[in-house]
């Protein structure tokens, strides 16, 4: 009598982003570290981005290969061929009200052809943080553990975690829209763990509404609730950037691992000759000129700008942005996506064109890691998306934050005040102020100063993502209690 026991099954992922640009590209980050740990992945995106991803990278590039592969699910929203990102409240109320069903019935399906072929049942499903209305109905119906990935820091995460309490305390939704700027916001909140010096407006915005029922706000709220449901929570940060709020959160919560910079671990993990090199996620077709374009520059010498994949512009910040990048007299790469000016086509003055001419690129969407990594970038202009902060982290670039909302403003203020490796552009955008930045950045003492100590931190990020680093012992540690 055969006595060996069978082979032990490989353990199947389901990895579901945020429908948006930078949670995607995280969450695909880490599921090429679950591939790389011997899981088989199913990536999950809404079909809306998956024409868009096929557009932008050509109708194979989501074939997969072997044990890596690309499915979809309805977002719920009426049919759309536009190439930019959706609207906000509308993906979000469609996540809550439309997206548990098919992400349900995606599930029951790849169990039920389990059997029958070479895909493993699903062990476990990794989904972003947002997206646990869709994904938590599902974990409980088929027994399965569930981790959320929160694409944001810890600190924003601990921000959204006060909403329930704002309005508790009264302090929110606002009375009026006057409290927007009668000083309200410096109102000092002073009882969150882990944050000290806080004020309301080093919050993420969502609270600064006037309506109870307003998406965004109950969203975030119900959402940072929700996190209690997991079986473990992971931060896209390292324990060095924020120790003192992780070791709040893990009061709060069961399981909490800091897995990060993803980046970092995928170079370390991911060997060069594996299929998952070619494996990316960009929404917009990436211009590689402007790396040659970077080439023929001075080291330290370029200033890069991206607003990222969701805010806008109006017409009028354009223009003042562009005047003062052209008066700084430095040189800039600057990102300008096809839909960055709301409702409007990007038209830029002949003066600019012929002030910057030599010392400028504009481009519609880049390699940003590839950018932040050149030796010819010096400085970071940003919205200050979590994905591009810890990006310039990984990278050893200051930055000039300019936040737009949501958790911005909060990453914003670590960045600036906390951290002291950035910037910030605060208020209406005008010309002078922008040359000012960018020259006290690229060139000023305060500029020299922020660079070293973001130099500081960069080798802590490459640390963490060492073999023995707290991010590889944590990404290993989750794995192996997951599993048990």
């Amino acid at each position: 009598m055969d006595t060996q026991s069978a082979p032990a099954q490989r353990s199947h992922a389901v990895c579901i982003p945020g429908p948006y640009q930078s949670h995607i590209g995280a969450m695909l980050k880490l599921a090429k570290l679950l591939y790389a740990k011997g899981f088989y992945i199913s990536f999950v995106n809404t079909e809306y981005n998956h024409r868009r991803l096929l557009k932008s990278r050509g109708p194979r590039a989501l074939d997969g290969f072997s044990g890596f592969r690309f499915l979809t699910i309805t977002d719920g929203l009426p049919p759309s061929d536009a190439d930019s990102s959706q609207d906000l409240a509308a993906v979000c109320d469609s996540v809550r009200k439309n997206m548990a069903a098919p992400f349900s019935d995606l599930i029951s399906n790849l169990n039920h052809t389990a059997p029958n072929s070479d895909v493993p049942p699903v062990t476990c499903i990794f989904s972003d943080g947002f997206m646990s209305f869709a994904t938590n109905e599902a974990a409980q119906e088929f027994g399965i553990p569930i981790v959320h990935l929160w694409t944001i820091p810890a600190c924003s995460f601990m921000g959204f975690k006060q909403y329930r309490t704002l309005m508790e305390k009264g302090l929110a939704p606002l009375k009026d829209t006057s409290y927007l700027t009668n000083g309200y916001l410096d109102t000092i909140i002073d009882w969150i763990p882990g944050m000290k010096n806080i004020t309301l407006r080093d919050l993420p915005t969502f609270f600064r509404s006037t309506d109870p029922e307003d998406i965004m706000f109950n969203f975030a709220m119900d959402a940072a609730e929700r996190a209690n449901t997991a079986s473990a929570m992971i931060f896209h940060t390292f324990d060095a950037l924020e120790s003192e709020l992780l070791d709040a959160l893990s009061s709060m919560f069961p399981r909490v691992y800091a897995i990060g910079p993803l980046s970092l671990l995928v170079d370390k993990l991911v060997k060069e000759e594996s299929p998952l090199k070619s494996v990316d996620c960009n929404l917009w077709r990436e211009d590689t000129e402007c790396l040659r374009w970077l080439d023929s520059k001075e080291p330290k010498s370029v200033l890069y700008i991206n607003f990222g994949s969701i805010a806008v512009l109006t017409r009028e910040e354009l223009v003042e942005f562009a005047m003062g990048l052209a008066n700084s007299k430095h040189p800039f790469l600057w990102i300008i996506r096809p839909d960055l000016i709301s409702g409007d086509s990007i038209v830029l003055s002949r003066e600019f064109m012929k002030e910057t001419e030599g010392r400028s690129m504009l481009a519609d969407w880049c390699p940003q890691e590839a950018v932040l990594n050149h030796i010819a970038t010096g400085g970071f202009l940003t919205h200050c998306g979590w994905n591009s902060i810890i990006e310039s982290v990984s990278a050893g670039v200051p930055m000039i934050c300019w936040p737009s909302f949501g958790d911005q403003s909060t990453n914003c203020t670590y960045a600036c005040s906390k951290w002291e490796i950035g910037l910030e552009l605060s208020g209406m955008v005008r010309r002078e102020e922008v040359e000012r930045l960018v020259r006290e950045l690229m060139e000023g003492d305060k500029g020299k100063q922020m660079t070293g100590r973001i130099i500081e931190r960069k080798k802590l990020a490459q640390e963490a993502t060492d073999p023995n680093g707290s991010s590889s012992k944590n990404l290993d540690k989750l794995l192996n209690e997951l599993l048990t």
